[in-house]
């Protein structure tokens, strides 16, 4: 009973944490259906009260969507677009927006609650205040992002999709940390395991991967060079180098996409070697050594679920899975961050 009474920790906000985590990965998997449905650019304005109500009359319909006829992405892409075809896109981003609004309740009110009732624990504080912070950046850069798109582009951006997803992984894994944390309370003794380093830095590169596959999305590079394991017939696409260092790592199809996939069979030999060395670690507790095979096994299962979702030209059902995928993977390599930095 006594351990339940421990200052440093409190069961009721790691729950709420976790539901937050849990909307937070829906809200990636709906971004990604928003994303390859062409929807992101349907609402072209940016009004964070009164956008919460979509339009309520067929008069409000028609007015949306003659704002929609005045960008890029209808006049080049949707010509003929109908009023009902632009309701199907409408609802997609309505429905990323209201979600992300929806977010934003779940966590503020409870966390004025839990602090007027001082129960999150004095040492998270901080850190529930700056995944505050970074859930309202995330509504700034999600209008920065679709901004992008609605005067010389067809679509956003590349490099500010990928800092938006980045943003939401971020909070995603800081989220799923603090919990952890929030659980179970500080370690009772603080011993610096050899895996800190090594798990911290697999999980960074996770992260890093899914940083290269948003730029993968933001240029539509999984619907170029559909072979594998070679790019039409070659191992190096001869069309890599774009205009400049900048427009070839963050604007060339080929290039981006010949770095995602050479970084994904990095990270697999890794979490090969991971799951080898922890196996064989005698100090390394049963909870760790489980979370490092089930870390291989998911790089293993996004690898080849990417593999399907390039040859199959990326399909919706597909790319969303691959995106809840890389979001499932963070997750895990999270859990395995944090766990073996305890005793």
């Amino acid at each position: 009973m006594t351990s339940f009474l421990r200052s440093d920790r409190s069961r009721p906000v790691a729950i709420w944490l976790f539901i937050v985590a849990a909307m937070v990965f829906a809200m990636v998997v709906v971004g990604g259906a928003t994303r390859l449905t062409d929807s992101g650019l349907s609402i072209t304005e940016w009004q964070p009260i009164m956008g919460a109500l979509p339009p309520m009359s067929e008069q409000a319909w028609r007015e949306s969507f003659e704002l929609y006829k005045q960008i890029p992405q209808f006049q080049l892409v949707n010509p003929d677009m109908t009023l009902e075809g632009y309701k199907e896109i409408f609802w997609w981003e309505w429905a990323h927006r209201l979600l992300g609004r929806t977010v934003g309740a779940v966590y503020a009110i409870p966390l004025i609650v839990f602090l007027i009732r001082r129960d999150i624990p004095r040492r998270l504080i901080w850190r529930c205040a700056a995944m505050l912070g970074l859930g309202g950046l995330q509504g700034l850069v999600g209008w920065w992002m679709v901004s992008s798109g609605l005067s010389e582009r067809v679509s956003v951006a590349p490099e500010r999709l990928m800092t938006h997803l980045g943003l939401a992984l971020a909070l995603f894994v800081l989220l799923i940390w603090t919990a952890l944390d929030a659980w179970n309370g500080s370690p009772r003794v603080e011993e610096r395991s050899p895996w800190r380093g090594w798990a911290l830095a697999f999980l960074g590169a996770v992260f890093f991967q899914s940083l290269l596959g948003a730029l993968v999305a933001g240029n539509d590079a999984g619907f170029v060079y559909n072979d594998w394991p070679l790019m039409n017939g070659r191992f190096f696409p001869g069309d890599y180098g774009g205009a400049g260092l900048w427009g070839t790592l963050a604007h060339s199809q080929a290039a981006v996409q010949f770095n995602h996939r050479i970084f994904a069979y990095a990270l697999l030999l890794a979490a090969v070697v991971l799951v080898v060395l922890a196996r064989r670690d005698r100090l390394l507790v049963s909870h760790g050594k489980s979370l490092a095979t089930a870390v291989a096994a998911v790089v293993f299962l996004q690898a080849v679920l990417g593999v399907w979702t390039l040859m199959a030209a990326v399909p919706i059902s597909l790319g969303v899975l691959h995106q809840a995928g890389a979001a499932v993977l963070l997750a895990v390599a999270t859990a395995f961050a944090w766990r073996v930095r305890r005793p």
